[in-house]
């Protein structure tokens, strides 16, 4: 290999593998509560522990995906969302050379904020919330990690690395950014977040997209021949066709959605792996300076990526079973901000004391709380409670 060849080639650590712009537990900046290191494994592997074991990420199981948990057993709800986000992009960050339990430890704590059913869920509470500092649930996620679990002896949250709480912080706004000091200061900075933070983000994309046209077509409101519009199931589909003659549907159905998966993140690697390259990347900091995200797909891949996100827009999340059932949703969310804001005594005694403990720091602590309560709330415990404050049959 020529010398010049040498000086572009990112180096290796052979003792773990990782390529040298790789996240290195061993150079992490720290938790906010100073620990000692872990003994048999990395600190890492210590934030994904604390996620899989938090009351939040078990809490995972009832929050709705697109399909209310009633709605069948087989549909995905946001912890096996999480669980195939994980699965991808470690996936990913092996044939990349990146830090694997840094993706894994981001892609089980990135939804950990989300509100009971969905996405029509934290539309609903941050309508609520509008006047009081609104409700993002990635925020929400970042939130419940630094401060709302509870386990341990010496501080609030998990006490994740700052590299974990970075990859779970991927957009805020510069107010936001300024409240929360050094991890919103990349977005101040216009820094790029590290590869693996950039790699959790587009699995999420990846096992989304492919999930909900496996969960559409399950579940009648999609079928195969308008999912031939989109150019990549076509073409998939096709492919399965021609190996396959015969094959029974419900095969179909799996056989094309899996090669979907392989056909982006085949693209995905090849692509980035080529950026990381151009851009001679050697190490986090060369990452951080990159003026666009790496971790990408080729603009064909790109542009087959989003006409499959358009199509499931128009045609699952935009259904009107599907919208009938979010707009009871949402206006069960609102009927119980509203019962709790105007008596906050109807709430649980530790989220009364919980306002009170957030009264020094915030200025809207009583709505903050009550989002905290809603935005915990499973689909069932959302469904109780609207049960127990507006059923009147309860009185009997």
């Amino acid at each position: 290999m020529s010398p010049e060849a040498l000086a572009t080639t990112p180096r290796v650590d052979r003792a773990s593998g990782l390529a040298a712009y790789a996240a290195d537990p061993a150079a992490s900046r720290g938790r906010n509560h100073p620990e000692a290191p872990p003994r048999h494994r990395s600190d890492f592997q210590r934030d994904r522990d604390r996620i899989v074991h938090s009351s939040a990420f078990r809490r995972l199981e009832y929050k709705t995906q697109v399909f209310i948990s009633h709605e069948g057993d087989l549909f995905r709800n946001r912890l096996t969302h999480s669980l195939e986000v994980a699965q991808i992009g470690r996936s990913i960050a092996r044939a990349l050379r990146l830090n694997e339990d840094l993706v894994e430890a981001i892609a089980l704590a990135h939804d950990l904020g989300h509100t009971p059913f969905g996405h029509a869920g934290q539309h609903a509470l941050n309508d609520c919330m509008k006047a009081y500092g609104g409700f993002e649930h990635n925020l929400q996620s970042l939130r419940i990690v630094d401060l709302l679990e509870r386990h341990y002896a010496e501080f609030d949250g998990l006490n994740l690395t700052f590299e974990t709480r970075e990859g779970i912080l991927k957009h805020c706004s510069p107010q936001r950014a300024l409240e929360l000091g050094a991890i919103g200061r990349r977005f101040l900075e216009k820094q790029q977040p590290s590869l693996e933070a950039q790699l959790a983000n587009v699995a999420d994309e990846i096992a989304y997209n492919n999930h909900d046209v496996d969960d559409g077509l399950r579940s009648g409101l999609l079928d195969m021949d308008q999912l031939t519009e989109v150019s990549l199931f076509r073409e998939c589909l096709e492919a399965v066709h021609a190996r396959y003659p015969g094959l029974e549907p419900r095969r179909v159905q799996h056989e094309t959605v899996r090669r979907m998966i392989d056909a982006l993140v085949s693209d995905l690697i090849e692509t980035s792996q080529a950026a990381i390259d151009d851009q001679r990347v050697q190490s986090p900091d060369d990452v951080r300076q990159a003026d666009q995200s790496l971790i990408r797909f080729s603009p064909e891949m790109a542009d087959q990526a989003h006409e499959l996100k358009v199509f499931l827009r128009e045609n699952l999340y935009h259904h009107h079973q599907v919208h009938a059932v979010m707009h009871k949703a949402r206006q069960l969310i609102q009927d119980l901000f509203a019962a709790f804001d105007s008596e906050p005594r109807l709430m649980p005694e530790r989220f009364q004391r919980h306002a009170e403990q957030l009264a020094g720091t915030d200025p809207h602590a009583p709505q903050r709380a009550i989002a905290d309560y809603i935005a915990g709330m499973t689909d069932r415990h959302a469904i109780r409670e609207h049960h127990r404050l507006f059923d009147l049959g309860t009185l009997t």
